[in-house]
């Protein structure tokens, strides 16, 4: 694809839209009218982009947006495009397909797949990899941000994760501690509060904030900034930090965690209507904000 003629024939009609600019690679969630919520259709489009973009040599870097108001509002829990019950070709792991399978035999297999799996796959693409986020970051969105290695905020942006309000200890790709630190991590979660972006930063969640009109110049400036590095030195750069990371404890915590979230998902069923807690993403933004 040429500089100025990157765009995907079929972008308009997709729920990700991929285009070149140069050396960098520039992947859009497009569903505006849901605040790009990941369904399963979504996120195999993720990793279709991602993919493209790591055999293209001429991709250096790559940025992860959401077209509209918001980058994420998380794991679609609601939408008409729900689709928790359709199969879909299976990439991250090696887990049978949840569809037509009961209880845990069924949401172990799907979460290990499209939840954590497919984050845990997204984090090891050896280019260098920028989240461009405005407004809402919500759970799921928080997962997608946190599996780049970079994260560029505008100045309305917030980050959540409260879905211990579904009595669930944190998104599937829990990275909360080593993001922010396990204090913070634990008010983040006992409270579900929104985390302003300058709050963020200050955390060492984010590495930059700016103005919103601000926010795709200061990314793409960023990007370009990175291409002109060798791409081996950029891959190997990555993979050398992901290993500290590693060594610090991310990927086992993660295990132990997903563990204990799905605990809780068998807890919910047991004790109540469904595996949600009887949370629904209407009942989830009415409680933020009145707490708001």
């Amino acid at each position: 694809m040429s500089e100025t003629s990157g765009v995907d024939p079929q972008a308009a009609a997709e729920v990700v839209r991929y285009e070149t600019r140069g050396p960098v690679a520039v992947v859009t969630m497009n569903r505006p009218e849901y605040r790009n919520a990941q369904n399963s259709a979504m996120t195999y489009a993720l990793d279709d982009a991602f993919y493209r973009a790591a055999a293209d040599d001429e991709v250096k870097v790559i940025v992860l947006a959401g077209a509209g108001k918001h980058f994420s509002a998380g794991h679609d829990i609601g939408t008409p495009g729900r689709d928790i019950d359709s199969s879909f070709d299976r990439r991250a792991g090696l887990w049978w397909d949840h569809v037509g399978k009961a209880g845990a035999d069924s949401r172990f297999a799907r979460e290990s797949e499209v939840y954590l799996g497919m984050c845990r796959r997204w984090r090891e693409l050896p280019k260098p990899m920028i989240a461009m986020v405005q407004g809402a970051c919500i759970a799921g969105g928080l997962m997608l941000a946190w599996s780049c290695d970079l994260i560029v905020a505008s100045d309305d942006a917030f980050f959540a994760d409260p879905v211990v309000r579904m009595g669930i200890p944190g998104v599937e790709y829990f990275a909360h501690p080593w993001v922010m630190g396990p204090r913070f991590a634990k008010e983040f979660l006992f409270t579900g509060d929104r985390m302003p972006a300058a709050r963020a930063a200050e955390l060492g969640m984010v590495n930059r904030v700016v103005a919103r009109d601000e926010l795709e110049a200061e990314v793409m400036g960023l990007a370009a900034r990175i291409a002109q590095m060798p791409r081996l030195g950029l891959a190997l750069t990555k993979k050398a930090v992901n290993q500290a990371e590693d060594l610090m404890g991310l990927r086992d915590g993660m295990d132990s965690v997903f563990g204990l979230h799905h605990v809780a998902h068998a807890h919910n069923a047991e004790v109540g209507s469904d595996s949600l807690g009887g949370q629904d993403a209407r009942s989830m933004r009415d409680a933020a904000r009145q707490e708001g």
